[in-house]
């Protein structure tokens, strides 16, 4: 069971996460979707597309920008299209 945790609070828990570059992309289904927020950031990546951003916001405060998706991602990363990663303080725990 992979797990993304910031805090304390426990964001993701999956035993379905696929890792791209060392990161663990989740499954939505498998995200507390209620504690993240849309954010206006976009990134590019030359062979995955463009992500968008997340903060995740707790009672303990708001991680800005600290989980990413491909919601349309390039042929080469079909794998990950609509999965959600994390970063910034997040852990993210086997």
């Amino acid at each position: 069971m992979v797990r993304a945790i910031w805090n304390g609070t426990i964001i993701a828990e999956s035993d379905d996460t696929i890792v791209v570059e060392g990161n663990h992309y989740f499954p939505p289904e498998s995200v507390r979707m209620d504690l993240l927020r849309p954010t206006d950031t976009n990134t590019f990546c030359g062979w995955k597309g463009i992500a968008s951003y997340y903060s995740v916001v707790t009672g303990d405060g708001t991680n800005k920008d600290c989980a990413w998706c491909y919601a349309d991602p390039s042929s080469e990363a079909a794998q990950i299209r609509g999965r959600i990663a994390f970063w910034r303080g997040v852990m993210v725990v086997a």
